[in-house]
């Protein structure tokens, strides 16, 4: 979390008031409570299911807890003594926490009390619930939690708060949220018929609806002719891999709870494809390379599938199946910034297009002290001659980052795009990654201008990340206003009555005739019904004809986000739209 402590403190506080709440209301028993990114959760056991009309219940006895005044107060017992008090409380997932303590030879554990209420606790916490202000949190959500996070573990209950330090902040942020609900991409997409989950086919596997999967070819256009102009080779790999390609890459070792589980296929196992880099070195790998032949650009959309746990499915942007907009760049040593430079210049252009303008860059560095992440990295100087190599690019590129050390790949440093959500949250959107593991790993060599073998660079780039998750990105930020360029539909004619459906016909002939997709709504609802459909598609330009329009050379317009109409001739309402096609408007 990015906020100072004294908020955490609190937020933390509140949680320990909201699992007294619900032992009192409810008998529960807790597992854990921590401060998140604007607020905090707790998970518990129950035997009554909790559900989000018991919120303002548990929010009236929480104040109540506030108004008591409780003082929080700190003690340390000895392991062996604080493992019976949460045995005579019947703590049993917290005991068991503690247990895993004992075991790792923990002498120690604290406890934090406020009134009846006590449990095992790290802290920090408040002197006192009367420092909580009482109209600065909320209980936002119930959901369900596997204990440990972990889907072999019973399921507990949790429940969602948020929390500042005055109640203005909280307003504020609960406007956001409100905001952030309408601008939610699965919203929008229900509204515009973009794309649709089914339990029936499986969760986070989303289907394309005609809408959606025409905007997203479009996007998938885009790259293509943009990724051909720069270098860049087209290649297509299999949705399933046998095992011994993911040992050798390292996935397996590395990102195999990530991914599903094996195939046996005639006694041999098979994946699905998580990523497509191992696919990309052996097509490196299948001829001899010159370093004539570099750098070799390869690209590739194909469809990869990754195990996301059900809890954070969303829409999307957590999908358990996606397309990256996926290339590997193999070139020398010496080339390694001036291609890196490229892929900045590539990012400037396509966000240029799109209007994305609140993003900037973070340089991913290892932390080796982490021993679990990056405990096998034997040579530090290589990583750290990748990482000085991508933060030179950067700093010729004239680009603005920072670094962030512990969020490299396991393979190396990379580059990441990062903006807001429309929470205000920051998210990566995009990645260049510089690897100097794989080519060794994988023995990918070149003959250079001396005749010698010698392992090439590869740098791993994805400038709209997946399609997926760059179209829930451009859809929450337009709120499924799309650019004119990208609509499915760019024009709507909206006939007043039965008698003009034929005209608005013709009308839609010559206009798409010039390239223009056009849509006549000629269903027997009220004209008001019409264009109110017609502003919840998000659709550029609405054309109402009635009895005036009908043989006229001017057209009445209604733009997008506007009431008002307006008169334009035919010929220049299409220059209009070639135009604005033609900008990326």
């Amino acid at each position: 979390m990015n906020e100072n402590s004294n908020i955490n403190t609190t937020r933390h506080s509140i949680a320990h008031v909201l699992m007294q709440a619900l032992e009192r209301l409810y008998e529960a028993t807790p597992g854990v409570g921590p401060a998140i990114e604007d607020g905090f959760y707790h998970d518990f056991k129950a035997d009554s299911q909790i559900t989000i009309d018991n919120l303002g219940k548990i929010e009236k006895e929480m104040r109540k807890i506030i108004a008591e005044k409780l003082e929080i107060t700190k003690t340390t017992l000895p392991i062996k003594d604080g493992i019976k008090l949460l045995e005579e409380k019947k703590y049993a997932l917290t005991q068991e926490l503690a247990n895993g303590l004992k075991e790792k030879g923990e002498l120690e554990i604290s406890f934090y009390t406020q009134g009846e209420f006590v449990n095992m606790c790290l802290g920090p916490h408040l002197g006192n619930t009367a420092q909580i202000n009482p109209e600065a949190f909320k209980l936002t959500k119930v959901a369900g939690a596997y204990w440990k996070g972990s889907e072999k573990n019973e399921m507990l209950q949790r429940i969602y708060g948020v929390a500042f330090d005055t109640k203005e902040e909280l307003e504020e942020y609960l406007e956001r949220l409100k905001d952030a609900e309408q601008r939610d991409h699965r919203v929008v997409a229900e509204k515009q018929d973009l794309f649709m989950i089914s339990e029936q086919v499986g969760k986070g596997l989303p289907i394309w609806l005609p809408n959606g999967a025409f905007i997203r070819k479009k996007l998938e256009e885009y790259m293509y002719n943009l990724e051909l102009e720069n270098g860049y080779s087209y290649v297509y790999t299999p949705v399933l891999t046998h095992k011994n390609l993911y040992e050798k890459s390292g996935h397996l070792a590395h990102y195999g709870d990530d991914m599903y589980s094996p195939m046996d296929i005639e006694g041999e196992e098979y994946y699905l494809k998580p990523m497509n880099c191992p696919h990309h070195h052996m097509i490196y790998k299948h001829k001899p390379i010159s370093y004539r032949d570099l750098p070799l650009r390869l690209a590739d959309f194909g469809l990869i599938h990754r195990f996301e746990r059900s809890g954070v499915l969303t829409g999307l942007i957590r999908a358990r199946c996606f397309s990256q907009n996926d290339a590997h760049i193999y070139c020398q040593k010496s080339d390694l910034k001036k291609e890196m430079i490229s892929v900045l210049g590539l990012f400037k252009q396509v966000y240029s297009d799109f209007n994305i303008e609140d993003f900037w860059y973070r340089l991913s560095l290892p932390d080796f002290n982490d021993h679990e992440k990056y405990g096998d990295i034997q040579d530090k100087e290589m990583w750290n001659e990748a990482a000085a190599e991508a933060r030179g690019a950067l700093q010729e590129f004239g680009a603005k980052f920072v670094e962030g050390e512990g969020e490299a790949a396991f393979y190396g440093p990379k580059i990441d795009v990062q903006t807001r959500n429309v929470l205000g949250k920051e998210d990566t959107i995009a990645t260049i990654q510089v690897d100097f593991y794989s080519p060794k790993k994988f023995n990918l060599t070149f003959t250079n201008k001396n005749g010698e073998k010698e392992h090439p660079v590869i740098i791993h780039r994805a400038i709209m990340g997946s399609f997926d998750r760059f179209f829930a990105y451009l859809t929450e930020k337009t709120t499924g206003a799309f650019p004119i360029w990208l609509c499915p539909t760019q024009v709507k004619i909206v006939p007043v009555g039965e008698s003009h459906v034929n005209y608005s016909n013709e009308l839609a002939k010559e206009l798409k005739s010039n390239n223009i997709r056009v849509a006549v709504d000629g269903s027997s609802e009220t004209v008001g019904n019409k264009i109110r459909k017609a502003v919840n598609e998000k659709v550029p330009y609405m054309l109402v004809v009635g009895d005036k329009e009908i043989g006229s050379d001017s057209l009445v317009v209604r733009d997008r986000g506007s009431r008002d109409t307006r008169e334009i001739s035919q010929v220049d309402f299409i220059k209009e739209i070639e135009e604005k096609v033609k900008n990326k408007e």
